[in-house]
């Protein structure tokens, strides 16, 4: 018989739905490693239980009566600082981006319907991510929260059309739980007319990475865009690689560098890989590749971030005073992967002065 090392993880629910509350909690219950401790069904009882009961984790609903989870959320990470994980369906994609940088941890994409094959995904990907809980220092993970900075206009054809240029660096990143925000930092920070190029692996499901570019671009001087096979790679350029496949960047022997967009193999352990961009960059360029490593669960990264040190290159691993959760970077440094390691901010800063 197997003992138990720890209680189990505390959750509560707070989502306006009577059927999703009740089904949530059968995803949940299905784990002895998690106790449902309370439901709630709009942000003002969220926030009273929340009190009442300190739960180690929380899943919410964004759009609710009374207190919608915006709103939660700011008053959450200001005053009770707790993991949150956004239970959020297909459509609502930039408004889980916008809890993401409120502060939320992760999120999980429900179906219209919670129909059996359906139920079977959620639960596997539901009960790993409030689990993650266990690994997430709170201290970085409440000072995390961006500002509301305002969003340019959606509008790419604004912006005038220019030469492709080859870029000087090529800073290549792998990213995982945390990292949509961790990301946006590090973009926010980034100067018009940068000499470099930046290329991204983000452990995400494919319906979102479009979204998630988009948004990068909005918030960027970069030009960012969701890769598709074969896009040309200049200067002041970004690209995400879409979820469920694999970017690699390639040096051909004639024209621009180009992104290859490829499904993924048996040597794939997460997907995106950041081992595979990683180590097609460190091919591509040689010292002129930057890996940066940062927040998320794993190792991957390690690697392809050895991959650039052998050519050259260098590699930055996010702190982890910053990291809210220090797996991948952690693993980088434990590898003797790293050329420096640096909080958030400073990751941001080092970038935009290439």
């Amino acid at each position: 018989m197997s003992i138990q090392s720890h209680p189990p993880l505390r959750v509560l629910i707070v989502d306006d739905s009577v059927f999703n509350r009740r089904s949530i909690t059968e995803i949940l219950s299905t784990s002895p490693d998690v106790e449902v401790v309370g439901k709630a069904a709009d942000g003002e009882e969220a926030l009273r239980l929340v009190s009442m009961l300190r739960p180690d984790v929380i899943t919410l609903d964004l759009e609710m009566p009374r207190m919608d989870g915006f709103t939660l959320l700011r008053i959450l990470m200001t005053k009770m600082p707790t993991p949150v994980i956004v239970v959020s369906s297909y459509s609502q994609k930039e408004n889980v981006f916008k809890a993401l940088e409120l502060g939320a941890l992760d999120f999980v994409a429900k179906p219209d319907r919670y129909a059996d094959p359906d139920l079977a995904a959620i639960r596997d990907e539901l009960l790993r991510k409030v689990t993650l809980a266990r690994s997430v220092r709170l201290a970085p993970f409440a000072a995390r929260r961006l500002p509301d900075l305002p969003l340019q206009p959606a509008a790419p054809e604004t912006r005038p059309q220019q030469i492709m240029i080859a870029p000087r660096q090529v800073v290549a990143i792998g990213s995982s739980t945390g990292g949509p925000s961790a990301l946006m930092e590090i973009f926010s920070r980034l100067p018009e007319n940068s000499k470099f190029a930046v290329v991204i692996a983000q452990h995400m499901p494919d319906k979102f990475t479009r979204t998630f570019a988009e948004r990068l671009d909005r918030r960027s001087a970069l030009r960012v865009a969701e890769a598709q096979d074969m896009d040309p790679l200049g200067e002041g350029m970004g690209y995400v690689c879409p979820g469920r496949q694999c970017m690699e960047l390639e040096m051909p022997p004639k024209g621009p560098l180009r992104v290859r967009v490829r499904p993924p193999d048996e040597r794939d352990r997460y997907v995106p890989s950041a081992d595979r961009l990683l180590t097609s960059v460190a091919y591509a360029v040689g010292k002129r590749a930057i890996g940066v490593i940062l927040t998320g669960m794993g190792d991957d990264g390690v690697q392809g971030a050895r991959a650039i040190l052998d050519a050259g290159g260098i590699v930055i691993a996010e702190s982890e005073l910053t990291a809210v959760v220090y797996g991948m970077p952690g693993s980088a440094v434990r590898a003797g992967a790293t050329t420096m390691t640096l909080p958030l901010p400073e990751i941001g800063d080092w970038i935009a002065k290439l």
